[in-house]
C-alpha cells in the first residue's frame, strides 16, 4: 500500500509510556467507590460490580510468571483519533506480559462480536496502523449491546477462541454497555473480564478520575486550524460573517476549546443558554447585537461558533424534545405510516399545549428535523439540524428590524460551515498518540490483574507522559439513571461544560473584548515533529482545569 511521506515518518514515532508501565506492575486498591447519583438504583442493577475500589499501578519488584492472555477488542461508536494506538498499546501490553498472548479484533463494532466476525491482529497488521487516524483496522459500529441473547451469542465466540477478556473502546453509551456486559458475565460466572477505554471527541466522557476522553485533543486542534484559516480569510476579505457549527451533541466542550484556541467574535455555550433560561430569540438578539456593534466600527465581518447540540439546551426546546422522545417511542409505528405533510399536524395534536406551541413556532424545516429517526440510543440526531443556517437567517431578520429602528446601518452576509467528520479520523496529535497507546497498554495490565467492569485510566495528564499515573476506575462509579426510549436506564453521566470551571471563566473574561475587537489567533496545523512546547501540549481545557 502506497504511503505519504507523513505516514512513513509517523510510523516511526514511539509513544512515550508512563514510567510505571515500563516494568512489571501490581494493582494497589483504593477505597470502595459509589456511583455519582442514584446509588441504590445502580447498586441493585450491578450487585456484582458495584462498589469496587479504584486501582493504581505501582512497580512490582517480584513479578510472577504469567500465562498467555487471549483478548478480544471492539471499536464502538463514532471514530476518534488515536483508536488505532489503543489497540497497538493493548497488543504490545499483552505480548509483554506473555509473548504467546493473542489479540482478536471484532469487525465493525459490537455487531461483529454478536455475529462472530473477527480477525486475529498479528504484529504485521498492528505495525501498519501505529500512530494513524481512523478505525479502519477493524471498523466500528453502533450496535447496542443490551440483551441477554446478544451477551450469550458473544460468549459463544469468546469461549471458542479461548478469550479471557474483552476490551470495549467507546464513549459513555458504549462503556455503559461494557459495564452491563461485565455485570452479566460476572453474574453467570462466565470467566470473562470486560474493560473499557474512554473515547469520544465530544469531550463529555470525563470526571474527577477520567481527565479527558481520547480524540478530543486532536479533533479540536484540527477544527481550530480550519477556524483560524477562516478567520484569516475573514479578516482579509472583511465582508462575511461565518457561522460555524462544531460537533458535540450533548456538551459544548469542543466549541469552548476551539474558542480558547482561536478567539472568535462569538461562541455560544449551550450550558450557559440553559442556565440563563434563554430563548432562541435571546440567542439571536445576542449575536445580532455584536454584529451591529462591530458594524459601527466598519467591521461587517466575524465568526460565530455554535455547538452542535445547542437546540437541545434551549429550555423550551429541551422540554419539547423530551416529550417528543416519549411520544415517538410510544407511537413509532403509527407515526411512520403517515405522509410527511401529515406528520407535523399529528405531532401538534399529540403534544401538550405548551410544547405544541413551541413546536408550531419553529421553522418547518427545523421542526421536521426534530422528528426524524432517532439514533440507536434514542437521541435526536442533532447533527442533522442546520442550527448554523437557522441562526444566521434569524440574525439577518433581526438586523433588518434593527435597521428599521435606526439601530443598525451595516452589511450582513453569512456563510455556513459544519466541522464534524473532518476531525474524527486525523492522525493523532502527540498527546493523543501517547495517551491512547498508554490506555491500551494499561488495559492489558488491568486484564492481567484479573479485574472486570473497569475503565482504563491515566491521570496527571498535563505533566509529561512519563509522569502520568496509571490505574483503573470502576465504570459503575460514573453512572446515574436517565430516561432513554421512554424508560429509566443506567448510563454513564455525561460531563457538561462546568460554568464554574476555569476554562469557561477564562473564556467569559475575554469574550466581550473578542466580540468587538478582532483578536483572532491562527493555530495552524498539528505539529508532529519539533520542540515539545509546539508538539506535545494538551488541550487548553485540560491545562486550565489543572491550573484551577
Amino acid at each position: 500500500m502506497k504511503k505519504s511521506a507523513l505516514q512513513k515518518a509517523r510510523a516511526a514515532y514511539r509513544p512515550k509510556l508512563p514510567i510505571v508501565l515500563t516494568s512489571a506492575v501490581k494493582a494497589v486498591e483504593g477505597k470502595p467507590t459509589e456511583s455519582v447519583a442514584d446509588r441504590e438504583d445502580i447498586k441493585k442493577l450491578f450487585p456484582n460490580t458495584y462498589g469496587l475500589p479504584e486501582l493504581r499501578f505501582e512497580k512490582n519488584d517480584s513479578p510472577k510468571a504469567t500465562k498467555p492472555l487471549n483478548v478480544g477488542v471492539i471499536l464502538s461508536g463514532g471514530q476518534a483519533p488515536g483508536g488505532h494506538n489503543v489497540i497497538c498499546g493493548l497488543f504490545d501490553g499483552i505480548k509483554k506480559i506473555n509473548r504467546e498472548s493473542r489479540l482478536y479484533g471484532f469487525l465493525m463494532g459490537p455487531g461483529g462480536f454478536v455475529d462472530h466476525k473477527y480477525i486475529e491482529l498479528t504484529a504485521p497488521v498492528i505495525d501498519e496502523y501505529r500512530n494513524t487516524g481512523g478505525f479502519d483496522i477493524i471498523g466500528s459500529g453502533r450496535t447496542k449491546l443490551e440483551t441477554k441473547e446478544q451477551f450469550d451469542k458473544g460468549l459463544e465466540i469468546l469461549k471458542e477462541l479461548n478469550i479471557q477478556a474483552l476490551v470495549i473502546i467507546g464513549g459513555d453509551d458504549s462503556n455503559t454497555n461494557a459495564a452491563i456486559l461485565a455485570e452479566y458475565y460476572k453474574e453467570i460466572n462466565a470467566g470473562i473480564q470486560v474493560i473499557g477505554c474512554p473515547k469520544t471527541i465530544d469531550g463529555d466522557l470525563k470526571n474527577e478520575v477520567i481527565e479527558t476522553s481520547f480524540g478530543f485533543d486532536t479533533a479540536t486542534k484540527v477544527y481550530s486550524e480550519v477556524i483560524g484559516n477562516i478567520q484569516r480569510d475573514c479578516n482579509s476579505a472583511k465582508k462575511y460573517w461565518h457561522f460555524i457549527k462544531l460537533m458535540g451533541r450533548s456538551a459544548s466542550h469542543i466549541a469552548l476549546e476551539c474558542a480558547l484556541q482561536t478567539q472568535p467574535n462569538v461562541c455560544i455555550i449551550s450550558e450557559e443558554v440553559e442556565q440563563k433560561n434563554m430563548t432562541l430569540a435571546d440567542v439571536v438578539d445576542y449575536i445580532a447585537g455584536i454584529v451591529a456593534e462591530r458594524a459601527k466600527n466598519g467591521n461587517n465581518f466575524g465568526t460565530v461558533l455554535i455547538p452542535e447540540g445547542l437546540i437541545e439546551f434551549i429550555p423550551a426546546v429541551k422540554k419539547l424534545i423530551a416529550e417528543l422522545n416519549d411520544m415517538l417511542a410510544a407511537h413509532a409505528e403509527e407515526f411512520a405510516t403517515l405522509a410527511s405533510e401529515k406528520q407535523r399536524e399529528y405531532v401538534i395534536e399529540k403534544l401538550s399545549p405548551e410544547n405544541s406551541a413551541t413546536y408550531s413556532s419553529l421553522p418547518e424545516g427545523v421542526a421536521r428535523q426534530l422528528t426524524l429517526d432517532r439514533d440507536p440510543h434514542g437521541n435526536v440526531q442533532v447533527s442533522l439540524i442546520e442550527t448554523e443556517k437557522l441562526l444566521s437567517e434569524m440574525v439577518g431578520k433581526r438586523l433588518e428590524q434593527m435597521r428599521a429602528e435606526g439601530k443598525y446601518n451595516g452589511k450582513f452576509s453569512a456563510l455556513h460551515h459544519f466541522f464534524g467528520y473532518e476531525g474524527r479520523c486525523a492522525d493523532p496529535s502527540n498527546f493523543d498518540a501517547d495517551y491512547c497507546y498508554g490506555l491500551g497498554y494499561n488495559a492489558a495490565n488491568l486484564i492481567n490483574a484479573g479485574v472486570t467492569g473497569y475503565m482504563s485510566s491515566l491521570r496527571n495528564l498535563v505533566k509529561p507522559s512519563v509522569q502520568w499515573i496509571a490505574g483503573g476506575i470502576p465504570i459503575t462509579m460514573m453512572m446515574n439513571m436517565e430516561r432513554r426510549h421512554g424508560a429509566m436506564k443506567p448510563v454513564i453521566q455525561k460531563a457538561l461544560v462546568d460554568l464554574d470551571g476555569a476554562p469557561f471563566h477564562r473564556f467569559a473574561s475575554k469574550r466581550d473584548d473578542w466580540a468587538i475587537n478582532t483578536r483572532y489567533i491562527y493555530p495552524g496545523p498539528i505539529q508532529y515533529f519539533g520542540p515539545s512546547e509546539v508538539c506535545d501540549q494538551p488541550s487548553m481545557t485540560l491545562t486550565y482545569e489543572h491550573k484551577a
